[in-house]
């Protein structure tokens, strides 16, 4: 298993953004859920989005620094780069 996150394909970049960004955002969710009760009042939703968003940033530098596998941090900032478009097209109030 461990050397399947190790090859350099893109759509493995594309799979473990979009799950990374799903699970981190649930993580939060939970915590929140656990520390504010009810109200979940802890953070934003958007706050929660964003910080889902930019978990994206450890695997992507380590796929382009450590290992090298560039097709692999070209899939995960593809997927980063779509779910910030759109969060921002979801939060943005004119």
């Amino acid at each position: 298993m461990k050397e399947f996150f190790k090859r350099d394909n893109f759509w493995l970049g594309v799979g473990i953004s979009a799950v990374l960004t799903v699970a981190v955002y649930f993580l939060i969710q939970l915590i929140t859920i656990l520390f504010a009760g009810d109200k979940g009042d802890l953070f934003r939703n958007s706050t929660d989005q964003l910080l889902a968003i930019c978990a994206n940033l450890l695997p992507f530098r380590y796929y382009l620094v450590k290992l090298k596998a560039d097709k692999t941090g070209k899939g995960i900032m593809l997927v980063t780069f779509a779910l910030a478009l759109v969060y921002f097209y979801l939060n943005w109030s004119v």
